[in-house]
């Protein structure tokens, strides 16, 4: 039976259905799902692309994905009526406009996907039509297998997180993080005749990679590698394991250098550059969500950051956006270092998602000193 037909007399006050779903996704206003399956159903989040919070964490954690108690959040769980007694703990807490998607899943997909909206952009399909508009080059494996054979002055860089990289790569590969590859370039790649090639698992992080070192204006050939390791494995060759090559430190001439394709790829974007007592100002505003995410890699982070900023690694926020950034219509204050290579590359591509960005500079060096 489909949800829309339950009875208003045996459907929970706080039971919505999948009509009034498309309608909340659609009209705007903010708005928080959390798909609070066990993760490794979820997997990579599809049908809905919402915040994957599994159940046993909701109430530890939810501050966290959804600061503001009073937006509408939408819970949605298996079809087993989980979301009940969650959502009736979380209004106990104080959040009386949380939601349960009547049904969950089951009944979200009941008609099949096609044409389902989504909370996010699934990365794949922006990663793609990026592709498309840019015509970005592309090389396959068994290309890539060619020129490493034949001697050619080629460079794989792996723009995934160290973990993924040190489960597998591409031998010879350089693990370089998306968001960290205008910062890291010169010291990876010191010869504009090398042919550059972006990999990942897949595809979208290793198109938005090679599109972004083709908009910073770099001198190289670059391509991305089509199905990354997994095409490499399809052709039947190994992969390389361990952090075998990673980014090194980055020295004040790096970044001088790395300033120069910060202003090439920002050349045609305009985000407001803000200061630390304006963002918590915003952070504190009682009729608006901001996110304070500080986009530099977790072992910057650790060793110094902003009160109230969360860690949230730029490529990784590139790619899944919505496992970080729960609540649609939010601010997000991307925070970096002076040279401002990794919010920019961000911001580059969130705003092309809808996402209202503002930049926020902060020498961590001199506050640390």
């Amino acid at each position: 039976m489909s949800t829309s037909s339950i009875e208003p007399s045996t459907a929970a006050a706080n039971t919505i259905d999948t009509d009034t779903l498309r309608r909340w996704l659609a009209d705007g206003a903010e708005l928080a799902v959390l798909d609070i399956r066990p993760s490794e159903v979820v997997g990579y989040a599809s049908p809905l692309f919402a915040t994957n919070l599994p159940a046993e964490r909701v109430a530890a954690e939810i501050d966290r994905f959804v600061p503001r108690p009073v937006v509408r959040t939408v819970l949605v769980d298996a079809g087993d009526g989980a979301a009940d007694a969650l959502a009736a703990e979380l209004a106990a807490a104080g959040r009386t406009n949380v939601h349960v998607l009547a049904g969950g899943i089951p009944e979200w997909t009941r008609a099949g996907t096609d044409g389902l909206p989504t909370f996010d952009i699934p990365g794949q399909d922006f990663s793609l039509g990026i592709r498309d508009e840019r015509a970005t080059p592309v090389v396959t494996a068994a290309e890539l297998k060619t020129l490493k054979d034949e001697g050619a002055d080629v460079v794989v860089i792996d723009t995934r997180t160290v973990p993924e990289f040190t489960a597998g790569h591409v031998p010879g590969a350089v693990g370089v993080p998306g968001a960290e590859l205008l910062l890291r370039f010169a010291d990876v790649v010191p010869s504009p005749d090398t042919h550059i090639v972006v990999s990942c698992a897949g595809l979208p992080r290793a198109i938005i990679g090679a599109q972004t070192l083709i908009d910073a204006g770099v001198p190289n050939k670059v391509s991305y590698l089509h199905d990354g390791t997994k095409a490499w494995k399809q052709e039947n060759l190994e992969l390389e394991t361990g952090a075998t090559a990673l980014y090194g430190p980055v020295d004040d001439a790096a970044r001088e250098r790395a300033a120069a394709r910060v202003r090439a790829i920002s050349a045609g974007d305009e985000f407001p550059r803000i200061d630390v007592a304006t963002a918590h100002a915003w952070a504190a505003d009682p009729g608006r969500t901001t996110y304070l995410l500080d986009v530099r890699t977790p072992e910057e982070f650790d060793q110094g950051h902003l009160p109230g900023s969360i860690n949230a690694e730029g490529g990784q926020l590139l790619g899944v956006s919505y496992r970080t950034i729960a609540v649609r219509g939010a601010r997000v204050v991307l925070i970096d270092d002076p040279t401002a290579a990794r919010a920019s590359v961000v911001a580059h591509w969130l705003q092309r998602r809808g996402f209202e960005i503002a930049v926020l500079l902060h020498d961590f060096a001199t506050a640390q000193s």
